[in-house]
């Protein structure tokens, strides 16, 4: 049943946008991310100075990062403006999120490099695919590229689903059966993304008509967002 709340509910942040708050108490870790996990947490004890993230979109890669540019005091930096950052980086570490979603500055990330590289520093990418596939002209920023160590971050598994989406509905304040959560990642797209949107959505019906979260209730938020993906797509 829905538990009495007290406080705002929080919400577990992952890979649905920027600015949020992350920690590292707040990351559910399984064998899709662990190595990614583990080479935030053994920071700076890096085999590269350049390291990628690379996965697919909602596999929990901008929380990685977050959690890492807290740990390394790092800047954030603008992949539309990284050389407007450089002068400014001094010997601090630099992190650009989804650096891939647009079209890649070469020429300023490759002097980013070279900055992070001099100053014995470090800079943290995250991107949906290898270096390999950015489509880079210039052949001093492939081969800096070729340089890093990348570390893939897979779709989630089960286990990772069911542990996000029980710690979405903790975070809410609001009690879930097992079998209601494992029934949601029989069925979800895998993305922590969708597993975020289902547990919003059903947090707020079960709100509004003021009954406890089923699989019934489950079932036809469900087949509901199945519904509204497939409108969207037509």
């Amino acid at each position: 049943m829905t538990a009495q709340r007290t406080d705002p509910p929080r919400q577990l942040p992952l890979d649905l946008g920027h600015g949020t708050g992350y920690s590292r108490d707040e990351l559910v870790v399984s064998g899709t991310n662990n190595q990614a996990a583990a080479l935030v947490d053994r920071w700076p004890d890096w085999p590269s100075p350049v390291v990628v993230l690379a996965g697919p979109a909602g596999s929990g890669k901008t929380h990685l990062a977050s959690i890492w540019r807290v740990r390394a005091n790092a800047v954030a930096v603008n992949p539309m403006r990284i050389g407007d950052s450089i002068a400014s980086l001094d010997a601090r570490p630099a992190l650009i999120d989804d650096v891939d979603t647009l079209g890649i500055d070469e020429q300023g990330l490759f002097h980013l490099i070279n900055a992070v590289r001099g100053a014995g520093s470090t800079l943290l990418l995250t991107a949906r695919r290898f270096p390999s596939a950015w489509g880079v002209s210039l052949p001093d920023l492939a081969s800096r590229l070729k340089a890093a160590a990348t570390v893939e971050i897979h779709e989630p598994d089960d286990l990772l689903l069911a542990g996000v989406i029980t710690k979405l509905f903790a975070d809410r304040q609001v009690e879930v059966e097992p079998h209601v959560v494992q029934y949601l990642v029989r069925r979800i797209e895998r993305s922590l993304a969708t597993a975020m949107r289902v547990v919003e959505r059903l947090d707020r019906t079960a709100l509004e008509r003021k009954i406890p979260i089923t699989r019934a209730l489950a079932a036809e938020a469900v087949s509901a967002m199945d519904e509204g993906q497939r409108e969207f797509e037509i």
